[in-house]
């Protein structure tokens, strides 16, 4: 059965919610959009959803105030990655050898963009945020790990999608890329771990299942990932 789960759990210090309030939320639909059922706990927060700018107050017209507001935003939807794939990688309880390689690889990726942006950012980067213990266990556990990551990696491609348009600095902008499209890579090849790759196998689940994609909103992702059970 899926189960409801409490952003505050997970926000522990409450610096989620402030990045959203800097992205323009007021922290009581933040969340109430952190609570509901199922997969919620991966994508469920407007931090995963990284929405776009016309539902986030993230400026249509670029400016290096702008660009730090996105920035920090990205920042922290890669301290979420960095600490998911870590806690996997210490765990070592994964189903396949695969999955393992996968875990190793992209958790060195993730930390690399965290150091890159928080250099970008200097002083103004955002501090990482505590989590939960009990509830990364359940994220990481052998029974949820390759669904979690595979959410977790389309929500990293659509969040990049949604921002990067609005980055003013040229240097910003080619670094949204160069992280855009390693995601894109990451979640391809997780979807090849999860099947995607067999012969048969439905469309949705290949790892390149459309010709074009499009920026995707919050409400739209939420929609999208209620009905996996990633929780017990």
């Amino acid at each position: 059965m899926p189960t409801k789960f409490d952003l505050e759990q997970l926000d522990a210090d409450g610096d989620m919610r402030q990045a959203a309030e800097d992205a323009g939320h007021d922290r009581a639909t933040f969340l109430r959009n952190g609570a509901f059922a199922g997969a919620g706990l991966v994508a469920g927060s407007t931090i995963f959803g990284l929405p776009s700018a016309a539902q986030a107050k993230i400026s249509r017209r670029p400016s290096a105030k702008n660009d730090v507001k996105i920035l920090n935003y990205a920042l922290t939807l890669e301290y979420l990655e960095a600490g998911f794939y870590r806690a996997a990688v210490d765990a070592d309880d994964f189903a396949t050898p695969q999955l393992k390689q996968f875990a190793q690889v992209v958790a060195k990726h993730e930390q690399a963009h965290v150091d890159f942006l928080r250099k970008g950012l200097g002083r103004q980067a955002i501090k990482k945020p505590k989590f939960n213990a009990d509830t990364v266990a359940t994220l990481i556990s052998r029974e949820r790990f390759a669904a979690s990551a595979e959410l977790l990696e389309d929500t990293g491609v659509a969040a990049y999608a949604g921002q990067g348009p609005n980055l003013k600095t040229r240097a910003f902008v080619k670094a949204a890329l160069g992280i855009h499209s390693v995601e894109a890579r990451h979640a391809a090849w997780i979807r090849v771990l999860n099947g995607g790759g067999e012969v048969g196998a439905p469309v949705r689940s290949y790892p390149a299942p459309k010709t074009f994609d499009v920026p995707k909103s919050e409400a739209s992702i939420l929609k999208a990932v209620k009905g996996l059970d990633v929780l017990a």
